[in-house]
């Protein structure tokens, strides 16, 4: 039995979505109901990483648990270890971030990962790390204005991001938990080229049918968008993210996808073509 967690999340969805189709998969949620992964195979423990009964439920008779956490003070990581060790489960594998092994990052969701890494590390239950690079679908934030104006505002429009699919983040993920050897190991996953926002702009305007404009936002209308949703630390982050993109730090492309996988990893195109809909008025 193989626990997911973050299954509502676009890289825990298709995990478990992919697990699924091949066998029996456990799914802890702290929301059942926006679950998208059913069927008979299909089993659902509720619960919050903070209940420790709900955590001891989910890792019964489990041997590897696919891990994603989200917030920047909860130790997540720390408990999901802890109880994966006391049940003796037999491998750990964590959705982390590609510039946790960046020394130039040092903003503050990049610290936190880190942190959350090595308390994986501690609990003595054999891990593997996936890091990817930034999600094609965050550009899933774009839609209202796409929809409404025609306009993809954002941050740097000329700087380059090797964004990965998260359909092939999960195909990593799944091949470490279904294989052997990949104890120990530490994924950096990408897309299969860099590519900018006003090139990912074109390409929506292309799958769409119809003309899109980009608006290069200065930073402090992004830092103050950014800062309507989330608390300043993480806003920060983003924006120290975004100087080291603009810097270059984010284009370099690794074959990770398709040495574990056996196909390259899907290009921006595709996976736009794949979900045009959500960007349609």
């Amino acid at each position: 039995m193989i626990l997911v967690t973050g299954a509502t999340g676009a890289v825990g969805r298709e995990v478990a979505g992919q697990l699924a189709a091949a066998g029996p998969v456990r799914i802890l949620a702290r929301s059942p109901e926006r679950l998208t992964v059913r069927g008979s195979g299909v089993e659902v423990v509720e619960g919050e990483y903070g209940d420790r009964s709900a955590l001891d439920r989910a890792m019964r008779d489990v041997t590897s648990v696919f891990l994603v956490t989200k917030s920047p003070t909860e130790p997540h990581d720390e408990w999901v270890a802890a109880a994966a060790a006391a049940a003796g489960v037999r491998h750990l594998v964590k959705l982390s971030m590609m510039a946790v092994e960046e020394p130039g990052a040092d903003d503050f969701i990049t610290r936190r990962q880190r942190e959350n890494e090595q308390a994986v590390r501690e609990s003595g239950v054999a891990w593997t790390f996936v890091r990817p690079r930034t999600f094609m679908s965050n550009t899933l934030s774009w839609a209202p204005g796409i929809r409404s104006a025609g306009v993809v505002r954002a941050l740097y429009g000329d700087a380059p991001v090797a964004c990965v699919d998260p359909r092939d983040v999960a195909a990593v993920a799944v091949a470490a938990l279904t294989g052997a050897g990949h104890e120990g190991r530490a994924y950096a996953v990408s897309g299969p080229e860099a590519i900018t926002a006003r090139e990912q702009t074109a390409e929506l305007s292309r799958v769409l049918g119809r003309p899109l404009r980009f608006e290069e936002l200065g930073v402090d209308a992004a830092r103050a968008a950014l800062l309507a949703t989330y608390p300043r630390p993480v806003a920060e982050a983003f924006l120290e993210s975004a100087e080291r993109q603009r810097a270059g730090a984010k284009a370099t492309v690794v074959p990770t996808v398709e040495e574990l996988t056996g196909r390259p990893a899907r290009p921006f195109r595709i996976w736009s073509a794949d979900h045009a809909d959500a960007f349609s008025a």
